[in-house]
């Protein structure tokens, strides 16, 4: 009998330790147990998430991330993710949200999302001697997108009719390599967010400009986990309080060369 008694005292003893475990840091995480935050981002889409010269992760929403962990008191996680992977990693819990120039317009009942930050528009980009003024002159055109974009999604969607005038729509896994095509002329013009856009020129000197005519416009939130409101409403509570107090249009200063103080939508 005492034998007994002790091995389910012992069993009892295990199951709270594990019961504890399950309150670790990480994904599940909640309210005052979360002690860390794990951002998903693409780490080649400048200037809201890439890699500096340093080695060392940046960017605007990055930042953005940061703050709100400061002001939780939890640890930023910067995860880099395959973009078309990352349905996967947010369903896994490898990542607690995606937070990277991530476009609410088209995915609205796949995510729960915060409100908008930040007001986005798709542009083409063109070599500056390439002699096209308009959307209407990449008739015959190769142009480049990156997959699972914003630009794509209006060139398949309102904008399709434009796409179908392309000699070919051309599809890249990070727009690094459709500026690199640019540059070698294998393809005439990028359709892009216009941030990442201003940043690349920016990088790559006067042999690039943006059409003035618009291919589309849209909103950036924060996409958590389809019924995650739990965890939205903390970081949404954050951001509302940043944006009240000056910090995010603080923070969108140090990014003046990519247009993110005119971007910023949230507290107006």
């Amino acid at each position: 009998m005492k034998k007994l008694i002790l091995s389910a005292f012992a069993i009892l003893t295990s199951l709270a330790l594990l019961a504890g475990c399950g309150k670790a840091s990480g994904s599940g995480a909640s309210g005052s147990d979360r002690k860390t935050f794990t951002v998903g981002f693409d780490a080649e889409f400048p200037p809201y998430g890439y890699m500096d010269d340093k080695g060392e992760y940046k960017g605007f929403d990055l930042d953005l991330a940061q703050e709100v962990c400061n002001r939780k008191g939890w640890e930023l996680k910067k995860q880099p993710i395959d973009w078309d992977a990352k349905d996967m990693e947010l369903s896994s819990g490898a990542i607690d949200c995606i937070w990277n120039g991530f476009t609410i317009q088209g995915r609205e009942d796949s995510y729960t999302w915060t409100i908008p930050y930040v007001d986005n528009s798709q542009v083409f980009v063109v070599k500056t001697d390439s002699g096209i003024k308009t959307p209407a002159d990449l008739a015959g055109k190769k142009v480049g997108v990156q997959k699972d974009s914003s630009a794509l999604a209006a060139l398949e969607g309102d904008s399709k009719d434009l796409a179908d005038t392309f000699e070919e729509l051309v599809q890249y896994a990070d727009y690094n390599m459709g500026f690199m095509d640019l540059e070698a002329g294998a393809i005439n013009a990028i359709a892009i967010d216009i941030g990442v856009a201003n940043y690349q020129i920016a990088q790559k000197g006067d042999g690039y400009v943006i059409l003035d005519e618009q291919l589309a416009s849209e909103q950036y939130g924060v996409g958590f986990l389809k019924g995650n409101t739990e965890l939205k409403d903390e970081v949404e509570a954050v951001l509302k309080e940043m944006a009240d107090d000056g910090t995010i249009l603080k923070i969108a200063k140090e990014y003046s060369d990519f247009g993110m103080e005119e971007a910023i939508c949230i507290g107006k």
